[in-house]
């Protein structure tokens, strides 16, 4: 097989406080900041669900250094983007500048994150925010068909729960306890910054430690941070189908979600393999169920296989959208391929198709400075390895078939799983 380019290997610089730090020259236009934390929605209990994502909106309500708004006009009037998102297992902050702009704005974009003000009046009106976008959500089928399918997947790990957390738990957080949280997932120890962009490596490095350090406040009296504690033990595989059913007035036609639980990022090499599996079986047309259940059969409108790497566990999930009728011969031949997947190898012109494709998508999607800071930050953040992130089309194009046989023996099985069903009303 013809070799197929890697990434390029970024700098990596520890601070004495904890705070690592990626930079890579890429000869672009532009520069990226991400400010990555290992602090989601997991780390929160059920009381205080949907802190993190809270977090995240107060953030950009202004600093003893900056007025409410003053950032986001500094950022604007140079041309710049920022923004931000939170999930189950991070939060990330970015800063998109060009070059000769960067050492004005990137230090701002630290002091937003490591120094919100917090006040009781900005967050009692944020929360009105908060409590609107949670019931945007709960209008929004996609998002309910995923919150059923995440909390059938998932018992008693954090991920059951929903990111932006619920109206009856936000309606009783604090001022208080959001600056308790802040100080104590905040910290250097917890985060990853990543620059990546036209400027030379020392310099991006430069920059982001001297922007930390003039900006820090954090020390050792700081509460020790949540992200120290030790990763919980992951959920058993489901030992029979366990099925969930219920109707959605609002969708035009029937879900249908089988779902496995299977290792996550904290077992990256178990990972590779079922990267393969999803692909073989239903990303682009000539993938297995998609041309047997769609193109030739018809019996179904749309369908995805996808394999969810989260921090402490993964979620391998079959999606289709088809007829109500049709519900029953789809599930059957969905397993009737994973079954086929036990006792026959996929052939070596499969599995180099697949190898190429799967290795190829993660290189043509990290070629902007915005995708390489993400890629490098989220697999450090989440996996506490940057160098999986390089590595993973060289992984990907060492597994073979005996080793694709052995993962789906092990994680997928065909008589026990998840079934999520979400019926049209007609």
């Amino acid at each position: 097989m013809p070799a197929i380019t890697s990434l390029n290997e970024p700098t990596c610089y520890t601070l004495p406080n904890g705070l690592t730090i990626i930079a890579e020259q890429l000869p672009v236009a532009a520069v990226n900041l991400s400010l990555w934390l290992n602090v989601g929605s997991r780390l929160e209990t059920d009381s205080i669900n949907g802190m993190a994502h809270f977090l995240e909106h107060m953030v950009f309500k202004g600093t003893p250094r900056l007025q409410i708004g003053e950032f986001e006009r500094r950022v604007e009037e140079r041309g710049a983007v920022t923004n931000a998102a939170t999930s189950q297992d991070y939060t990330q902050y970015y800063i998109t500048t060009a070059p000769r702009d960067f050492a004005e704005l990137a230090p701002l974009q630290m002091d937003v994150v490591l120094n919100p003000s917090i006040t009781e009046a900005d967050f009692n009106q944020e929360k009105s925010v908060i409590l609107e976008e949670i019931n945007r959500s709960a209008d929004n089928a996609q998002h309910r068909i995923y919150q059923k399918s995440i909390a059938a997947a998932f018992q008693r790990l954090p991920y059951r729960r929903p990111v932006l957390g619920t109206t009856a738990v936000v309606e009783t957080l604090t001022d208080q306890q959001m600056r308790f949280f802040h100080a104590t997932n905040y910290q250097p120890r917890s985060m990853t910054a990543v620059a990546v962009g036209n400027l030379p490596v020392q310099e991006l490095i430069d920059v982001v430690a001297d922007g930390f350090m003039s900006h820090s406040h954090h020390d050792d009296s700081s509460p020790q941070f949540a992200g120290a504690n030790k990763l919980p033990q992951p959920e058993a595989p489901f030992d029979r189908i366990v099925r969930h059913d219920s109707i959605d007035p609002e969708i035009q036609q029937t879900r249908l979600i089988l779902l496995w639980r299977v290792p996550g990022m904290n077992d990256l090499d178990a990972t590779y393999p079922l990267d393969i599996v999803a692909a073989v079986l239903g990303q682009g047309r000539i993938s297995r169920l998609v041309r047997d259940l769609r193109e030739e059969r018809q019996l179904v409108t749309g369908i995805g296989v996808s394999n969810s790497s989260y921090a402490w566990q993964g979620m391998f999930t079959i999606s289709v959208q088809l007829p109500t009728a049709n519900l029953a011969e789809v599930e059957q031949r969905i397993i009737a391929q994973v079954a086929t997947l036990h006792h026959q190898e996929i052939s070596e012109a499969e599995i180099d198709r697949v190898r190429r494709q799967v290795a190829n998508r993660h290189i043509f999607a990290n070629e902007t400075p915005s995708a390489r800071s993400g890629l490098y930050g989220y697999y450090q953040a989440v996996a506490g390895d940057y160098q999986a992130g390089i590595n993973y089309p060289k992984y990907v194009r060492s597994i073979n078939a005996p080793a694709i046989q052995k993962s789906v023996r092990t994680h997928l099985s065909p008589t026990a799983y998840g079934v999520v069903t979400v019926r049209s009303a007609d």
